[in-house]
């Protein structure tokens, strides 16, 4: 038996007294006060409830390396990305490679693979799928419905989807951005319990009174934090925590769920309403086997120093100390020859006459981003007499490329894009939601050409190209993840960010936020598969 000392935070009854904790076999046997004195806290570990590990580019072992010195002990992971690319196989990969992690990996069962019927992936998860995986007992939920339209449409496969759910008793997780009104109510009395999606206080309270739960997301391409943080005082009941997609370099500078911790306890919200939405509200609703520091439970917690930095000490999962600050927390890289077949690149390299896109004298649409936000808007530019238009740095009108990596049959689709700011080169991404096909921006068709062949080659990854060289970050395991541990994929993508900021870009994240540019079930314009995808009237504006 061990025993553990500190400030215990009562999260349950709103209290925090010194006390002692007695573990045995993964276990808390007993909790009592104490007449000690200490300096450290103890509080149920954190949770962060809809996360793409994919996204980091980590595999859930070292993702969790990564994560538990923040304070986190649990996730609930949709593994939609690498679903699209490997499928059910894909799926399978994450939940073996996570048994091990250092947290507690669960997981959702994908429900929009592909994400639209308009999308092209290199797999499909289909209802006789998603009955077969949650046949397993394995998955805690059907992960967000994004096909919405799916979904007030009455189509026979979502309709199915749904009812597996319910039949096996999974939560069903919500996809819908600025979804209101009736189509809203249809929406949730799909049985649809949570979003993830919303971007300004009106939209989450109005989800709310309808019966939803709402996930506050501050990741590393969307931040809602400030636009909904006064929930935390009005509904702390229906709200949870959530990084959604957050890359290792920002995790380590800035932190995981500890840092929508800080920011609410700085704002002075509730010590304990802020870890009841950190801590409790995900067990409570997701039936999680996760310890909130009540006798009887698993033994998960954090030591953490103190209320104000949040900084965690120690971390116990079921009575293990998986952490402790000042010893190296980061396993080695996994050199698995497992990953060897989990890709799928049939893509050859293309020609520098296929980038070439004529453009109108005048009102040529052009995407349009803004920093920190993965929801775009539409605007227009002139492009005069120059029908063979690539770019204008000096407008910030910059060529965008989608190509499909599945078949070496499919052509580029090519649009313009507002708000990048880049001034030289290219860099391109095959990390691009949600079926993962290949993403380049760039300054000319030169450069374009140079960092989408330099992906295709190496069968994923992330590339710029400058005035300084070609630059690569390699992702062998389905081209959306790498076998190498989370410090150096950081230092990698750092260096990577560095010389897109040196062409000229100053978004807060390039990379993340070129991938969702054909994620074409978030408003309001996206490139895909036919060109560019118009989210209101759910269509192609065109096609090549």
């Amino acid at each position: 038996m061990e025993i553990i000392e500190g400030n215990i935070i009562d999260i349950h009854s709103a209290r925090i007294y010194p006390g002692k904790i007695s573990i045995s076999n993964g276990k808390i046997l007993k909790i009592e006060k104490s007449s000690s004195v200490y300096s450290t806290f103890i509080s149920p570990g954190l949770i962060d409830a809809h996360v793409h590990i994919e996204s980091s580019m980590l595999t859930p072992f070292h993702f969790a390396d990564l994560i538990v010195s923040k304070g986190t002990l649990a996730i609930v992971n949709d593994p939609h990305e690498i679903a699209n690319v490997m499928g059910e196989r894909g799926i399978r990969f994450m939940i073996e490679n996570g048994r091990e992690a250092k947290v507690k990996c669960f997981f959702g069962i994908p429900s929009c693979v592909p994400a639209t019927p308009f999308d092209s992936s290199g797999e499909i998860i289909s209802a006789e799928a998603t009955e077969r995986l949650a046949a397993t007992g394995e998955f805690v939920c059907l992960s967000e419905m994004m096909n919405v339209p799916g979904v007030l449409n009455g189509d026979p496969e979502v309709v199915c989807k749904l009812e597996i759910a319910k039949k096996y008793r999974l939560k069903i997780d919500g996809h819908a951005p600025l979804l209101s009104g009736s189509a809203l109510k249809k929406y949730i009395q799909a049985d649809i319990s949570t979003d993830h999606e919303c971007s300004n206080l009106d939209e989450a309270l109005e989800k709310i009174a309808g019966g939803m739960k709402i996930l506050i997301r501050e990741g590393s391409a969307a931040k809602n934090y400030n636009a909904l943080k006064p929930l935390i005082a009005s509904h702390p009941d229906v709200l949870m925590f959530c990084t959604d997609d957050a890359h290792p370099d920002e995790i380590i500078r800035n932190g995981h769920i500890d840092q929508l911790v800080r920011l609410a306890l700085r704002d002075g919200f509730d010590l304990f309403t802020v870890l009841k939405i950190a801590c409790l509200n995900p067990v409570k609703h997701y039936h999680l086997p996760v310890g909130t520091l009540r006798e009887g439970e698993n033994a998960d917690f954090i030591r953490i120093e103190n209320l104000d930095s949040f900084e965690v000490l120690e971390a116990y999962k079921d009575g293990r100390k998986v952490y402790k600050k000042g010893e190296n927390s980061i396993s080695d890289s996994q050199d698995s020859p497992d990953f060897s077949d989990m890709n799928q690149f049939a893509q050859q390299k293309i020609e520098l006459s296929v980038l070439k896109k004529s453009a109108l004298p005048e009102r040529n649409l052009c995407i349009t981003l803004t920093d920190g936000e993965i929801i775009t808007s539409k605007s227009f530019f002139d492009a005069g007499q120059e029908s063979d238009f690539e770019s204008d740095v000096s407008r910030d009108i910059l060529k965008i490329v989608y190509l499909n990596r599945y078949s070496s049959e499919k052509r580029p689709q090519i649009s313009w894009i507002k708000g990048i700011g880049l001034k030289e080169g290219a860099f391109a991404t095959s990390i691009a939601h949600d079926s993962h096909n290949i993403l380049a921006v760039g300054c000319s068709d030169v450069a374009i050409q140079a960092v989408i062949n330099r992906i295709i080659e190496n069968k994923g990854g992330l590339v710029v190209k400058n005035s300084s060289g070609i630059h690569t970050l390699d992702l062998p395991i389905g081209g959306i993840m790498s076998n190498k541990n989370a410090v150096e994929v950081a230092e990698k993508y750092e260096f990577l960010i560095s010389e897109v900021r040196k062409s000229g870009c100053k978004l807060h994240a390039p990379f993340m936020t070129l991938a969702f540019m054909s994620l074409i079930v978030i408003p309001e314009v996206k490139i895909g598969e036919k060109g560019l995808f118009d989210f209101k009237t759910f269509r192609f504006l065109e096609e090549q």
